[in-house]
């Protein structure tokens, strides 16, 4: 008998990166999206032309975190294994202009969630999407499952909410109900808006004369980077576990992301050469030509400087480790803009 699983934010880098995961072994999927006006399933159109892949084994359903009813339904119909919650309003600095609605989708939506879970079916085990930006203005570092959270945006206080509802209806119901703190995970599908994918995208397109500039906001800030490909196995990994329980995912390594962006250009073969420091620091080609430049718009009201994981416990007790090194990232992440342009 096939594992069934519904993953809520199935468009997402994070939900096609599982759904092929699953797929291969030998999961029913299914993918829960909210309805737009266009289709925005770029990221999991191939799997329907994958081996793997039929009407069977691969089906979406329309839905949406603010709506209890949906949610109810489609877990009603599905009768799942495992529910992975992936679905968020994933932007830190969009989640200062929208605060309410991040906090409807990333909190209220987890609750939502776990509460249907309680009715129709505790037995049904449930992944709740964590975040480092959780950590905030760290109070020690590296960051693990015992670090207190100190967030910095309505994004990150909605993914304290999330995690801390999940604890508590499984303490309180006896439900398999656990959490990954994934630190930053990105991948060649990253969402353009994301700090990764914009310099690689830009830089891409200087190297071929196809735009001037790239802008920046905090190029000091530093982020613990992996791949969106390793983390999802660790999703799998958590709701396989005999207990539920939480787990930090991270690769244990920092950059900064004008180091993210030295090592790209290195990558291209852009020899840059910066000049000034925070808000005045500017990246300069062979020509002398500024390209990069920093802007106030892009920083955000309250910063997070500095976070770097310790994934121990999930290397002990999963059994887990990251398999891609940053080099690896930002090569894959070139060679997709490159394939495209």
């Amino acid at each position: 008998m096939k594992k069934k699983a519904i993953i809520f934010g199935i468009t997402g880098q994070d939900g096609s990166y599982l759904s092929k995961f699953l797929l291969k072994k030998n999961y029913i999927v299914h993918g829960v999206k909210r309805r737009v006006s266009n289709l925005n399933t770029e990221r999991i159109d191939d799997i329907y032309s994958e081996p793997f892949s039929n009407d069977k084994n691969f089906i979406l359903h329309y839905g949406d975190l603010t709506d209890s009813l949906s949610i109810n339904h489609i877990i009603k119909k599905v009768k799942p294994n495992e529910i992975y919650n992936l679905a968020a309003q994933s932007h830190v600095a969009v989640s200062f202009e929208i605060p309410s609605y991040t906090t409807n989708t990333d909190a209220l939506g987890t609750l939502k969630i776990l509460e249907s879970i309680k009715e129709i079916d505790k037995k049904i085990k449930f992944y709740q999407a964590g975040s480092s930006e959780m950590f905030g203005k760290v109070v020690e570092t590296p960051q693990s499952e015992k670090t207190p959270f100190y967030p910095r945006s309505p994004y990150a206080v909605a993914k304290v909410y999330s995690h801390w509802i999940t604890i508590n209806y499984r303490e309180s119901y006896g439900m398999f109900a656990a959490n990954g703190i994934l630190f930053n995970h990105e991948s060649p599908i990253r969402g353009e808006t994301f700090v990764t994918r914009k310099i690689v995208k830009a830089l891409c397109k200087i190297k071929n004369n196809k735009q001037k500039k790239l802008y920046l906001g905090n190029i000091d800030a530093k982020r613990d980077w992996g791949h969106a490909e390793d983390y999802v196995e660790a999703m799998w990994k958590i709701l396989q576990h005999h207990k539920p329980d939480d787990f930090v995912i991270c690769t244990g390594k920092q950059y900064s992301i004008k180091t993210f962006v030295n090592l790209t250009a290195k990558t291209l073969k852009m020899p840059i050469k910066w000049k000034g420091k925070g808000i005045n620091a500017k990246a300069f080609d062979r020509n002398n030509n500024c390209i990069i430049e920093c802007k106030k718009k892009y920083f955000r009201p309250a910063e997070v400087d500095s976070l770097i994981g310790d994934y121990s416990k999930a290397k002990k007790i999963l059994n887990w480790k990251p398999n891609k090194s940053i080099h690896d990232l930002i090569k894959e992440m070139i060679d997709y803009e490159l394939n495209r342009s």
